[in-house]
């Protein structure tokens, strides 16, 4: 089976060598680099094993976007402090949504509803939309880009309904193909980006229900996740305009 890699970064300026992975599952690190293949280079090393390979990376590499510590020890916050952070970030909150379904949308009367008749029902004075609307009404940018499958499942086109309330408020709703997602190398996460220093990851269970959230300060790990948020943008597509191209397409 193919290792689950995440691209952790690089300090090339055109997007070659050298770069860092790390194995999602083992927690390994793969480094890319240009292959050390002079003889008298290789016989200098020691432990070189025949099945082994060397690579030579810069310095910086490593110390920017290498582990800092052994075991990463997450940092979680229980959900009210999440909450708090869409009533305090200064200037931008940003979402990625990967995720078939969610626990939270099928328990959600609304849900029901569109699974009935078609159509997501949404009430604009809801705590959530009082403070998007409030915070956007100040010029602050909320935005959310959603992957969605080829065919979407139930739960990504009520997502998709339901973003006429989302635009409402004042955010800036995308969609973007999961086969797009993939060649873009997007990460399989859920995670929220406040004004590109703070990270929420969302960490769910098979069944689709959040389990926790861990926040990340590490500024190399935020840099990976503003990369990610600039590739998803660069590519993804208003909500309207996505539903109107999958309406077409589905005649």
């Amino acid at each position: 089976m193919a290792r689950r890699l995440r691209f952790n970064g690089t300090d090339s300026k055109n997007g070659n060598c050298p770069a860092v992975h790390e194995d999602l599952d083992t927690g390994e690190i793969v480094v890319q680099g240009t292959p050390v293949t002079d003889p008298q280079d290789l016989s200098r090393l020691e432990h070189f094993g025949t099945g082994d390979a060397a690579v030579v990376v810069p310095r910086e590499l490593l110390v920017n976007h290498g582990p800092k510590e052994v075991a990463r020890v997450p940092k979680l916050i229980n959900l009210d402090e999440f909450g708090r952070l869409f009533e305090t970030f200064e200037h931008s909150a940003w979402h990625l949504e990967t995720r078939a379904g969610y626990a939270s949308d099928r328990e959600d009367p609304d849900y029901a509803a569109f699974v009935e008749i078609g159509t997501a029902r949404w009430d604009l004075d809801s705590e959530w939309c009082t403070n998007i609307r409030h915070q956007t009404s100040q010029g602050k940018y909320v935005g959310r880009v959603r992957v969605v499958d080829n065919p979407p499942t139930t739960g990504q086109l009520f997502l998709l309904d339901y973003a006429n309330c989302n635009a409402a408020t004042g955010e800036d709703v995308r969609n973007l193909w999961r086969k797009e997602a993939e060649q873009l190398r997007l990460p399989a996460e859920d995670f929220w980006i406040f004004d590109s220093r703070l990270v929420a990851l969302l960490n769910f269970d098979d069944a689709d229900t959040l389990l926790n959230v861990e926040v990340i300060t590490e500024p190399a790990e935020v840099l990976r996740y503003c990369q990610v948020r600039d590739a998803a943008m660069h590519r993804a597509i208003p909500y309207d305009q996505f539903a109107a191209r999958l309406t077409t397409n589905s005649q």
